[in-house]
């Protein structure tokens, strides 16, 4: 071939791959070789004839191709986690630094506000006298870690305020260990203690163990929480004389749980009170392990207990047990809407002189090794927990008192119509903000309980409990066995949910999502109402997200329902402020009688169908239009 004619093909071929290069830059404004890129032209190739959806590729992987390679290296030879602060801060992701400041064994009274992310060492150890008081602590924070380790142990009078502590954060992750472990007197108060937090973990090791004469007082405690743990380890164990108060403790929370772990053992003259503990909960969970074991002439009181709750499992293990002269009282304990379990094992075995009262004490409850003298129960409520208790709170309006039932959250396909004027829940995202990772790193990351070690020791679970947490449960529900009829999978990648969503529906198909979150928390108004696939019966795929150090959706195909696209108004201006996606499940029958829902509507599984909205950043795939 002519010399002439291979430099033409040459230059052919590289301006060929050039404009090839301009090309993708210019559609995803983005290096061709980056995830976002990568992710764009999966949709290109997958999905048949629909434009690409801004809101979809967004949660994208920000990092950058080099980047991208660099870790994919790192997670190739298990060594992510030698630089996880960097792949989680150039990534997105959810991660929890450790706390870097050090101040130790500080004089005199401090003053700390506006204060977050730091590491007390020996604080307040053997202080006498004297107030630390942290206002506006870790206020509305992503991730806040800190840790105080010896917190005012072996002091003497000396006091400690939490003012408005870790409110509307998320994934507050708060840990004191030895916390004023042998003082005598003085006070700790905890006032308006992780109010409105995501994902709660608040741990307390050796918490009052031998103190003597320590008044310590947690005001709203964990309230309007979501799915967190708590716990109190050796709680006042050996103490002398401690008063301990948990007033409105974790109201109005979901799927909260507290554990006491030898809670008030061997303890003397001790005064215990928990004022509307776990009211208006949904699903709360608490565990009380060796509670009182041993106590002497201590008083124990549980007032308005998981009252007006949904459905709750406690436990007391040990509780009273070989205890003398014990005073334990529970007014109005699990006055419930749904029956929850409570289960007391050991209960009141081996005590002397023991006084242990229930007074409008609820239903479904199980004492094992139960005592036979000294307790007593008032206004037992014994039966089955049948629909007919809940349908006669029903008629009676009782149910919307519920808290945790949001107007709006559920309602019936008949209130979408045009003019109609309803309550719109609160559908913001309240999730931390992260992003997919892309496949490449994706694949090469531990993904199921059998490896769940080495999970933990990539985002480091091993040190930072509401991590463990995190980690454990995301995994567990990913595996969890589907419900009858559903098909389900755990996706962390753009391409992975492209890919279930055409497995299921086919290539012509469309995610979508509400457009934004005007109406929340307010009256709507209807406005034009459009079904998709003509508003016939059709099937989807619905994704939410989990909880996860990368942005993780539980997607999974639901049968046998109609999805609706609406214009929302204000019901004041008739002005357009949303685009509202709202699904109605049709078939009900395999919900659980206890579901939300039938709180919130009446009837029971299969007796009706069930709507809600898309809330923000959750979507559902059905066909395009």
């Amino acid at each position: 071939m002519h010399p002439h004619f291979l430099l033409i093909f040459f230059f052919f071929l590289v301006f060929s791959f050039s404009s090839l290069l301009n090309v993708l830059a210019a559609t995803s404004k983005e290096n061709p070789f980056s995830p976002r890129a990568s992710a764009i032209r999966h949709w290109n190739n997958r999905i048949y004839k629909v434009p690409r959806p801004g809101f979809l590729i967004e949660k994208a992987s920000p990092l950058t191709a080099a980047d991208s390679v660099r870790f994919t290296q790192l997670a190739s030879t298990n060594s992510l986690s030698t630089q996880l602060d960097s792949f989680c801060k150039l990534g997105n992701l959810l991660c929890f630094a450790n706390p870097t400041a050090n101040l130790a064994k500080h004089a005199g009274d401090d003053k700390f506000a506006a204060y977050s992310a730091e590491n007390f060492t020996n604080y307040a150890t053997v202080a006498a006298g004297g107030t630390n008081s942290f206002k506006n602590y870790s206020l509305s924070e992503n991730e806040p870690i800190n840790s105080f380790r010896r917190y005012s142990r072996d002091s003497a009078g000396h006091n400690d305020e939490f003012t408005t502590y870790a409110s509307d954060g998320n994934v507050v992750s708060q840990t004191f260990n030895t916390y004023a472990a042998g003082a005598t007197g003085g006070s700790g108060d905890f006032a308006t203690y992780a109010k409105d937090v995501n994902a709660p973990g608040l741990q307390f090791t050796s918490y009052s163990d031998e103190a003597n004469g320590r008044v310590n007082s947690f005001h709203s405690y964990s309230g309007d929480a979501n799915a967190g743990d708590q716990g109190f380890a050796n709680y006042a164990k050996n103490g002398n004389g401690v008063e301990n108060s948990f007033a409105t403790y974790g109201n109005n929370t979901n799927v909260v749980g507290s554990t006491f772990t030898g809670y008030s053992v061997s303890g003397n003259g001790g005064n215990e009170n928990f004022t509307s503990y776990g009211f208006n909960g949904n699903v709360p969970q608490n565990k009380f392990s060796r509670y009182s074991d041993g106590g002497n002439g201590g008083v124990e009181s549980f007032t308005s207990y998981r009252d007006q709750s949904n459905v709750g499992d406690d436990s007391f293990t040990a509780y009273g047990k070989n205890s003398n002269i014990q005073k334990v009282k529970f007014n109005n304990y699990g006055d419930s809407f749904n029956v929850g379990l409570d289960n007391f094992t050991g209960y009141g075995e081996g005590a002397k002189g023991q006084k242990i009262g229930f007074k409008a004490y609820g239903q479904n409850s199980n004492f094992k090794g139960y005592a036979k003298k000294g307790v007593s129960f008032a206004d037992y409520k014994n039966g089955s927990g049948s629909g007919s208790e809940s349908d006669s709170l029903m008629a009676k309006g009782k149910m919307g008192n519920n808290k945790w039932i949001e107007p709006g959250k559920f309602f019936r396909e008949s209130e979408l119509r045009e003019g109609n004027v309803m309550p719109m829940p609160d559908i913001r995202d309240k999730m931390p903000k992260r992003s997919f990772l892309p496949p490449s790193i994706l694949t090469k990351l531990p993904f199921s309980s059998e490896k769940l070690g080495e999970l933990k020791s990539i985002f480091r679970g091993f040190e930072n409990s509401s991590m463990e947490k995190m980690l454990t449960s995301g995994v567990g529900e990913c595996e969890r066995a589907p419900s009858p009829g559903e098909t389900k999978k755990c996706v962390g990648s753009v391409e992975d949910m492209i890919d279930f969503a055409v497995s299921v529906l086919g290539r012509s198909v469309e995610p979508r999502t509400t457009e934004n979150v005007n109406g929340s928390k307010g009256d709507i108004l209807i406005g034009k109402v459009g079904g998709i696939n003509g508003g016939k019966v059709t099937k989807s795929v619905s994704c939410h997200q989990s909880l996860f150090p990368y942005l993780l959706y539980y997607c999974h195909s639901v049968p046998k329902v109609r999805v609706y696209q609406v214009d929302i108004l204000d019901p004041k201006t008739k002005s357009k402020i949303n685009h509202g996606i709202a699904i109605c499940h049709l078939d009900t029958s395999v919900w659980s009688p206890t579901h939300g829902a039938f709180l919130a509507l009446g009837s029971g599984p299969g007796k009706i169908e069930v709507c809600h909205w898309i809330f923000e950043n959750d979507l559902t795939w059905a066909i395009a239009d």
